[in-house]
């Protein structure tokens, strides 16, 4: 098992495919883009799932993500998927993408394997989305969640996160839309995680405001029915169910006692928090010929020393040296 030293025990992998994307959104990366990792500097596909292999059969990681940058710009995505649902046990396997892509490829990744999708969409009105992300896709967004929703890759999840004094005023809106089209929306906390460092507290749209704004539209009740465990998001039904909505409030209601969370980055770091300013390295392992016993215990060695919580709210708080974009969500 990948046991810390709390008694916490990572069955979730997040795997992060590549650190580019072809967004710019502006609470994530600057306008120019980041400098990319080479390509020799990448895990390659059968690195990758070797490690998912590893993490699977040895470590008792029952369901592995996705991630990116963006996932969808890796050539190999759907072999990968395709390898990894033939493991034994087999994992659950999802994806997180902006969704520019999703239209052309749902159909072959749920064919391979792909069980759902967290689509991130922040909002409906088209020159919101060009300032947000710097570019004209919203449609792109909107057809790859049909998509998604179509070729059965459900629950189909729409990721929201609210700046404030852009689309801060949406909450209902995008809420409405997403019950009308059968999609289950969670809204996430502004983290202190952008390329920039210019992440403010007093800027971000926190958990009680977002809930507020839905209640001005909708009944919410907590989801009682279910115990939230290590899962990111608090559940409310709205209007007496069966839809849901869910907010993750990592900053205002951490929920670090109980995370389940291990990373891999596409360099093939592990990260045993998303706040980890310190990594260890199995590439440098893999590619020197260890065996997977050795590998295996080099990952029980990273996840052994994660702290107790992220520290967000220690005077002496730092951000990662990596932007989320090449951290994986």
């Amino acid at each position: 098992m990948l046991l810390d030293s709390f008694g916490r025990i990572a069955t979730d992998l997040r795997v992060s495919l590549t650190d580019r994307c072809n967004l710019r959104c502006t609470y994530c990366m600057p306008e120019e883009g980041l400098q990319w990792l080479s390509k020799p500097e990448l895990l390659t596909d059968e690195e990758i799932v070797r490690l998912v292999s590893i993490a699977v059969t040895d470590l008792g990681v029952t369901e592995v993500r996705f991630t990116g940058g963006e996932p969808l710009l890796r050539p190999g995505l759907a072999s990968i998927v395709e390898r990894c649902s033939a493991l034994v046990p087999r994992p659950q396997l999802s994806l997180t993408t902006n969704g520019v892509g999703l239209a052309r490829t749902a159909d072959a990744l749920r064919a391979a394997g792909l069980d759902r999708v967290n689509v991130s969409l922040d909002t409906l009105r088209p020159e919101v989305f060009r300032t947000l992300t710097r570019r004209d896709r919203l449609d792109d967004v909107v057809k790859g969640l049909s998509a998604a929703h179509a070729s059965g890759l459900t629950p189909v999840k729409v990721n929201a996160v609210l700046i404030r004094g852009v689309n801060d005023g949406e909450a209902a809106d995008l809420l409405g839309w997403a019950l009308e089209h059968d999609y289950e929306l969670r809204f996430i906390e502004q983290m202190p995680l952008d390329a920039q460092h210019g992440w403010q507290r007093g800027d971000m749209v926190t958990a009680a405001e977002i809930l507020d704004r839905l209640s001005a539209r909708f009944t919410l009740t907590p989801e009682v029915s279910s115990v939230r465990g290590s899962a990111p998001a608090e559940r409310w039904l709205v209007d007496g169910g069966p839809s849901r909505v869910g907010v993750i409030a990592s900053v205002t209601r951490p929920f670090c006692r109980v995370c389940d969370r291990t990373r891999l980055t596409a360099d093939g770091q592990v990260r045993n928090c998303l706040f980890a300013r310190e990594e260890s390295d199995l590439r440098t392992a893999l590619r020197s010929g260890a065996p997977d016993q050795d590998i295996a215990e080099r990952w029980r060695a990273a996840m052994w020393g994660k702290n107790a919580g992220s520290g967000l709210d220690a005077p002496s708080f730092l951000q990662p040296r990596r932007p989320m974009s090449a951290i994986g969500g």
